[in-house]
This record gives structure tokens, C-alpha cells and sequence, in this order.
């Protein structure tokens, strides 16, 4: 076994076993600092998984391209049906892995300090966000088709013992929801599987990639299924519905994996499989996916404008940014496809830093309603500094994470020329300017003014635990702002050979 592979097999091994470790430990503070480190070690198994090849490349050229990681684990599965146990990692997987990985860190750490009310206990709190990033991994590292619908699915019960478990009063009502719309969604996902796998007679995503062994009329109705079941997962208007209610409810450690890299598994599902096992499919969806894209956009600003609840306006935030990623994949471009990538990116960091945040603010508050909140840069500064910074980079100011993957799907989509698309640029530079208006507006409800009866009582220090939570994804949402080679130079060479099938 070569490094890379014992890495690829680390990463979702020492994550599993810290779950295990977590829960069983008996001392509450003990499994939590246990699962801690657990996670630490992940993200830093995650870190030298980066290059390892003569290139960044994610496709080999051939009669028919196919997936060339960085590093690759290939072995037997279940001899009997030709699967097998294939992970690897290139340009396109790898930062979402060390996001997923980072996150979950920020998140287990945050535990040591407060662990949000409910039934459980802090250990089993931080066994569930250990299993989910196992999940999560294992889905961004799967080469086999069948092994990543069923790391997909291991995120479903997890994730909804942490909402049921951890959160607002209507949680048990909004974690039954979040799992009945996942679940129409992994049934489609499964039928796509199925119809793949018979009708190639393998479940190898490198074989598979290109459309190998498909027939039109096969791609067509694969790539249908497929994309519902991922556009619940993202999610894409009008499937979006179990968004809100589920971020609203949901421990702030919950929210933060929830839109930080959850969501993800959608989008990236539907470049790696959706795209590039069915790329008939996808040209010819792909007007319907930009329609789609832009209405999210444009949903997903106006309800945000009209939200008069701080968590539940950022929850409807992520249908617009989702939208944005959509955009850029509908079009099929270099360009799009980057814009896709690091939009991603930028959504798990800047949304993540906002959901802390905002479970700082209502923490403290003990109210999430945007007209009990003024004034907060009057008693607390910092955190509303904080806020501010947040809110600045999730509407796209120039220099931040969030300006790239927003703007340069708008160019995509004009790059792409015609009249619909022109149209949905236009559209889509609109919903760019709701963004600004509901982020301004909660700025202005939130920060001025003068303080509320219950932003009053805050104090204005910041506590250790949440500045060294919150400090990473500040970092990274400059660094990436202002160096977005730092992502979009593993993925130039994956997005261009996978455009060489549409040519």
C-alpha cells in the first residue's frame, strides 16, 4: 500500500473510529475532546493527499476520457456483482474534502465549549458529526458507483438525530421533513444507479465517465434521475423547502455542516456523476438546469428580502448562492465549470462563518427575530464587525471568496451567448443585486441603531473558543477572495478534459 492509499483509507477511518471512540468513552468532556482530536487528525490526513501525479489532471485522454486521481485505492468489494471498494481524489474532490474536514474540526472544537441544549450528550453530539463527515468524505472519495450512493446515504440518519436531537423547539417536525424530501431524493438516486450499472454492466466511475457504454436515449433518462435526486440534496428550487425549516431548527453545529458542506454532496454529484456519466443528458437538460438555476437566484433573494428571522434568511441565502453554482454548471463552459467549483468553496466557508455566527448572536439574545436585534454594534462590536465581514463576502464584494464563483457564472452564461442565456445572465446579475439589498437590510436590522432590550444585555467580549472556531474561515474567506488560484488551479485541468466530451 502506497502513502496516498493508506491516506484515502486514514480519512475515513479515523473519523469512523472516533465516532465509535467518542461514544463510548464514558466521561462526557472526555468523548468530546476524544472526537476532537479524531477530527484533527482527519484534516490533517486530508492535507498531503494534494497533488501526487505529473499534473492536476482528472482526465486521461483515451477513445474515451476517465477519471485520473491523484492518488487511487482499488480493491474487491462484493466479487460476486464486479463492485468494488475505489477511492480516489484529484483537482475536483480535494478541496472539499480538507473544507469537510476542517469544518467538522471547527465544529467538534466548538463542542469543548458550549454544547447546545436537548437530550443527548455532548459526546454523542460529536459521535453524530463524526459520522456524518464520514459520510461526506466517503462521498467526495468514491470512484464506484454504487459505493457512493451508499455513502451518500450514510449522512441521513446522523444528520437527523442532530437536528431531533439538538435543536429549536419544532425540531422533531423539521428533522422529519429534512428526511422525507432526502429520501424521495435518494430514491431517485438509486434508480439512476440502477439504470447506469445494467445497462454498462459496471459501476466504475472511471469507466463510466463519458458516457461509456451508454446509449442516448439511456444517458437522457439517467441524467434526469440523477439530477432531482441531487438538486434535492443542493437544494434547487422548487425541492428546496426542507432548507429553511431544517437550518432554522438545527444546533448551530448542525447548520454549519448542513450548509457548509452538505449541500456540497448535491453539487458535486452532479458534475462528477450526473455530468460526467451522462454528458448526452446533460446538454441536452441544460436550458432546463439554467432556468432552474436563475429562478432559484431570483426565489431565493426575493424570500430572503421578506424574512424577518436571522437563521432562516441565511438558510434561504443558500438557495440563491446554490443557484448561482447551478448556473455555472448548466452552461457547460470552462468558465461555468469554475465558477461552480469555487462557489462551492466560498458557500461553505462564508455561510458557515455566518451560521456561527448567527448562533453566537441568538445565543446570547436568546432571539432570532430580526426586529429584537438592533443595535448590536453599540453593545457588542466585535461581533457585529464580525457580521458585517460575513455578510459583505456572501453578497460578492470584489476581493472576497463569494465575488468569483457569482460573477464568472454570469459571464458563463453570456460567454455561452444566444438569447436564453443572455436573458440569464441578466436574470442572474439581478438576483446578484437582491443579494446586496437582504444582506444590507440585515445589517441595517441587526447592527444599528440603537441597541434592543435583548441586545442590550450583551456583553462585547468574544470568548476564546469562538475566535479560534471562527478565525479559519475568516482566513480562508480573504485568502480565497484574493488568491482564487488556490482552487481553481487543481481543477483546470479536470474541467477541460471533461468539456472535450461536448466538443
Amino acid at each position: 500500500m502506497t502513502f496516498g492509499q493508506f491516506l484515502l483509507v486514514a480519512v475515513l477511518a479515523v473519523p469512523a473510529l472516533g465516532a465509535v471512540a467518542a461514544a463510548a468513552i464514558p466521561g462526557d468532556r472526555a468523548g468530546r475532546l476524544v472526537g476532537t482530536v479524531a477530527a484533527a487528525l482527519t484534516l490533517l490526513a486530508t492535507l498531503p493527499l494534494v497533488g501526487g501525479g505529473d499534473d492536476h489532471g482528472w482526465f486521461r485522454y483515451g477513445p474515451m476520457p476517465g477519471v485520473l486521481p491523484w492518488h487511487e485505492l482499488d480493491l474487491p468489494w462484493v466479487p460476486g456483482l464486479d463492485l468494488r471498494f475505489h477511492l480516489g481524489v484529484d483537482g475536483i474532490s480535494w478541496p472539499l474534502v480538507v473544507l469537510t474536514a476542517l469544518l467538522t474540526l471547527l465544529c467538534c472544537g466548538y463542542t469543548l465549549w458550549r454544547v447546545p441544549s436537548g437530550g443527548g450528550s455532548g459526546r454523542a453530539l460529536v459521535a453524530l458529526l463524526l459520522a456524518v463527515e464520514v459520510g461526506i468524505l466517503g462521498t467526495f472519495l468514491a470512484l464506484d458507483l454504487v459505493l457512493f450512493f451508499l455513502f451518500f446515504e450514510v449522512v441521513l440518519l446522523p444528520m437527523y438525530a442532530i437536528i431531533a436531537g439538538w435543536g429549536g423547539d419544532d425540531r422533531r417536525r423539521a428533522a422529519r421533513k429534512f428526511v422525507l424530501y432526502t429520501l424521495v431524493g435518494s430514491m431517485l438516486l438509486l434508480v439512476g444507479v440502477y439504470l447506469v450499472v445494467a445497462a454498462a454492466g459496471t459501476a466504475d466511475l472511471v469507466t463510466l465517465t463519458g458516457g461509456n457504454g451508454l446509449s442516448r436515449g439511456t444517458q437522457l433518462a439517467a441524467f434526469t434521475l440523477l439530477a432531482l435526486a441531487f438538486a434535492v440534496k443542493s437544494p434547487l428550487w422548487p425541492l428546496h423547502s426542507w432548507l429553511p425549516d431544517a437550518h432554522t431548527q438545527a444546533p448551530t453545529v448542525g447548520s454549519v455542516i448542513l450548509a457548509g458542506v452538505l449541500l456540497k454532496m448535491g453539487t458535486y454529484g452532479l458534475i462528477r456523476v450526473a455530468v460526467g456519466v451522462a454528458p448526452e443528458g446533460a446538454r441536452w437538460a441544460a436550458p432546463v438546469l439554467g432556468v432552474l438555476a436563475v429562478a432559484a437566484i431570483l426565489v431565493g433573494g426575493l424570500v430572503c428580502l421578506a424574512q424577518d428571522e436571522l437563521k432562516r434568511l441565511i438558510a434561504y441565502s443558500s438557495v440563491g448562492h446554490m443557484g448561482f453554482v447551478l448556473l455555472g454548471v448548466a452552461t457547460l463552459t470552462a468558465t461555468g465549470l469554475q465558477a461552480a467549483l469555487i462557489g462551492n468553496i466560498a458557500h461553505g466557508v462564508i455561510t458557515g462563518l455566518l451560521f456561527f455566527l448567527a448562533g453566537a448572536i441568538k445565543d446570547r439574545t436568546h432571539t432570532g427575530a430580526l426586529a429584537e436585534l438592533s443595535g448590536l454594534r453599540e453593545s457588542a462590536p466585535r461581533l457585529a464587525g464580525l457580521l458585517g465581514f460575513a455578510a459583505i463576502a456572501s453578497l460578492g464584494l470584489p476581493g472576497l471568496a463569494g465575488f468569483w464563483g457569482e460573477a464568472f457564472a454570469v459571464i458563463a452564461a453570456v460567454q455561452r451567448g444566444g438569447g436564453l442565456w443572455t436573458t440569464l445572465a441578466v436574470l442572474a446579475a439581478l438576483g446578484g443585486a437582491l443579494t446586496a439589498a437582504y444582506l444590507l437590510r440585515l445589517l441595517r436590522r441587526v447592527t444599528h441603531g440603537r441597541p434592543s432590550p435583548a441586545v442590550g444585555r450583551v456583553a462585547p467580549g468574544l470568548a476564546a473558543a469562538e475566535l479560534t472556531a471562527w478565525a479559519p474561515l475568516v482566513l480562508l474567506a480573504l485568502a480565497v477572495g484574493l488568491a482564487p488560484a488556490l482552487v481553481l488551479s487543481y481543477a483546470a485541468g479536470p474541467v477541460d478534459a471533461l468539456l472535450g466530451v461536448f466538443r
